[in-house]
């Protein structure tokens, strides 16, 4: 598993990056042949509606071909020969025009703006409202120049007047975007979608991994809780076999009274491990009822007396809280309170141990803090002490007894009792845990 997790996690990660490129490839190309088609199309539109602008004058020179004398009024001739689109066509039926060929070639809601001007000194134009306000930004519009001219190749090719049909087409890149919008709104969930399965599927791997080493710690664990009692049983066993034991009552009696303690202590540790199962099924039962949260504590404290005098400890207590009542079910209560302070015993400072036990109200709430001097945890260890079967490494030492599931238990039963609980330490000066419960009332 050690192995096979980082070849894993780089083999889905190149994968996703890989995809995620081509991707972003894919969309780049689709974005430059949709201006290429928008341009083409505009252009060809554009082509159009000058086309049919000049339709009707085409069609005039055509009509008069055959009779080239019809005009002998030089001034007639000028008028008639030379006609413009700007004095032919108002500016609503130049936009209706060029509306018409943009919808025939699928530019149908496209925005534009469209000036008629011709090349004479007197510059006469004729525009949309704003024309000029496009016509001057260049940057991020598309602008189509088409020259306005009779039939390339007629005789009366160069005698129309010089205009030029002027369309401005404004924010080309938006309307590209308006275009993909949905492929770029896929792409982007797709890939999303991706990415939260990759993130879950190595969240899950690390989990398993993390799993899998506290499977083999608590298997570990246990192995040595049973057999220090298991290999005690074993000795008072052969011990009550002996004859020289057997004739001697006082003998029997204390043998058969260390086999007698250790069937408690295995039995003890099997209903922690009972116990824990039940917590993970949400099948205890707790039986909450007012109480004296002070009472609990002296309670929980009186319990655990002979481990502070081998460890040669003190304990201070200070009950700072006027208030004390709290809803709490007692045996688990005085359970909570005990595993933390059999924690501290177990993580001592071989200098000396010191427990302070303190009470205090804040507005509606029961604070108990249990502060010793112990050895402390490292941040890593203060993040996970609360998780079920964990325990801070401390080599191939095995030092502290038990299964790691103290700390969850007192996690679990804080809760059920509508209350919190922190920690605090640091290494080398102890650790701090904060008990928070409603008062009653």
């Amino acid at each position: 598993m050690k192995r096979i997790f980082p070849v894993i996690a780089v083999l889905i990660s190149l994968s996703l990056l890989g995809l995620i490129y081509f991707q972003a490839l894919w969309l780049s190309t689709a974005i430059e042949t949709k201006q290429k088609q928008l341009r083409e199309n505009i252009f060809v539109a554009s082509t159009e509606a000058a086309e049919s602008l000049m339709e009707d004058y085409n069609r005039l020179l055509s009509l008069n071909k055959p009779n080239k004398n019809l005009f002998n009024d030089n001034h007639l001739k000028m008028k008639v020969l030379r006609p413009s689109v700007i004095e032919r066509y108002s500016k609503d039926e130049i936009n209706a025009i060029i509306r018409k060929s943009m919808n025939k070639h699928f530019l149908e809601g496209i925005y534009f703006e469209f000036a008629v001007s011709d090349n004479s000194i007197n510059g006469n134009q004729i525009q949309s409202d704003n024309f000029m306000k496009y016509f001057l930004d260049s940057t991020h519009n598309t602008n189509f120049v088409i020259p306005l001219e009779s039939t390339p190749g007629s005789d009366y090719e160069n005698l129309t007047k010089e205009e030029f049909l002027v369309i401005i087409v404004p924010n080309q890149e938006q309307i590209i975007y308006k275009e993909i919008f949905w492929y770029i709104i896929g792409t982007a969930l797709f890939t999303l979608i991706i990415i939260t399965a990759f993130f879950l599927t190595i969240r899950t791997l690390i989990r398993q991994k993390k799993l899998s080493e506290i499977k083999s710690d608590f298997i570990n664990n246990m192995t040595h809780e049973f057999k220090t009692p298991i290999a005690t049983i074993s000795l008072a066993v052969d011990a009550l076999r002996n004859e020289k034991v057997i004739g001697d009552r006082e003998k029997s009696a204390y043998f058969t009274n260390i086999i007698k303690e250790e069937n408690i202590r295995m039995n003890k540790q099997v209903e922690v491990i009972l116990q824990a199962s039940l917590l993970d099924k949400k099948e205890i039962e707790l039986n909450i009822k007012e109480s004296s949260a002070h009472d609990l504590i002296k309670k929980s404290i009186d319990n655990i007396k002979l481990q502070l005098e081998e460890k040669q400890g003190q304990i201070i207590e200070e009950y700072f809280a006027a208030n004390d009542a709290v809803m709490a079910d007692e045996v688990h209560f005085v359970n909570l309170i005990g595993n933390l302070l059999d924690n501290a015993i177990k993580y001592s400072n071989p200098e000396g141990l010191v427990i302070k036990v303190t009470t205090e109200n804040r507005g509606k709430e029961l604070i108990i803090s249990i502060k010793d001097n112990g050895i402390g945890m490292n941040k890593e260890t203060l993040g996970r002490i609360f998780e079920k079967f964990y325990r801070a490494h401390t080599g191939n030492i095995h030092n502290v007894k038990g299964f790691g599931l103290g700390l969850g238990y007192v996690k679990t039963m804080v809760e059920a009792q509508r209350g919190k609980i922190k920690a605090e330490s640091a290494l080398g000066k102890g650790s701090t845990f904060v008990i928070t419960l409603p008062l009653l009332g």
